[in-house]
């Protein structure tokens, strides 16, 4: 049986996913104080987004339920054996990337994470699942995390980082992801930079918004 369905990973990730719905972002005074206008600018800032994201540390900000359960597709269905995350927070689509990888028959997960206390938090969801062995935590600004030391091909990346450096994080991995790697962006529309390069099939992508919050992209050969 496929470990994603079973214990440990199973249960856990209901737990995971209950505890992130009931601590709404919005809790916290220095976000819920801002306006509309003024979350929308920095969630689009290459500035500002270390500050935002610091005031958000205790704060899962996870991908849904439903792009959790699609990554975790995605990498069974690719074969996908190494795989890239920007973002790691606490660990919740690290643990459906990873189960996958497990279900493969093995792999190799780089994440990325600036907040401390974040990398700790999903270290310890890893290990609960059984998965830590399969994941590299790498703490840090991810320009610099994941500028080097990459494989040599690349499956599948994931960005649900800070929204403005989409663009910045694909140019960094481009040239090792393998024909038919397959890239999620959660809340790509924050960047626009990055959905114009994926969306011109000129450089080498096709691209599609899968749902409201997804932006699916394929490595053309």
């Amino acid at each position: 049986m496929s470990i994603f369905v079973g214990a440990p990973v199973a249960p856990l990730l209901d737990r995971l996913f209950a505890e992130a719905e009931a601590a709404s972002p919005f809790a916290s005074p220095a976000f819920a104080s801002l306006s509309a206008e003024e979350r929308h600018r920095l969630m689009r800032s290459k500035d500002e987004y270390r500050a935002l994201y610091a005031e958000l540390k205790d704060f899962a900000l996870p991908v849904s339920r439903e792009t959790g359960r699609l990554l975790y597709m995605l990498a069974r269905a690719t074969r996908a054996t190494a795989i890239v995350e920007f973002g790691t927070s606490f660990g919740l689509s690290t643990l459906h990337l990873a189960a996958a990888l497990r279900d493969n028959g093995g792999g190799r997960l780089i994440t990325s994470e600036f907040e401390p206390s974040k990398i700790a938090r999903a270290k310890a969801n890893l290990a609960a699942g059984g998965l830590a062995d399969l994941v590299e935590f790498r703490e840090g600004d991810a320009l610099a995390t994941l500028a080097t030391d990459l494989p040599e091909h690349i499956d599948l990346l994931l960005l649900d980082g800070a929204k403005a450096l989409y663009g910045d994080i694909l140019q960094l991995v481009e040239s090792r992801l393998r024909p038919g790697a397959v890239i999620v962006a959660d809340n790509a529309d924050y960047c626009p930079d990055y959905l114009a390069h994926v969306g011109a099939v000129a450089n080498g992508y096709i691209t599609m918004p899968f749902t409201d919050d997804v932006e699916l992209s394929i490595r053309l050969g």
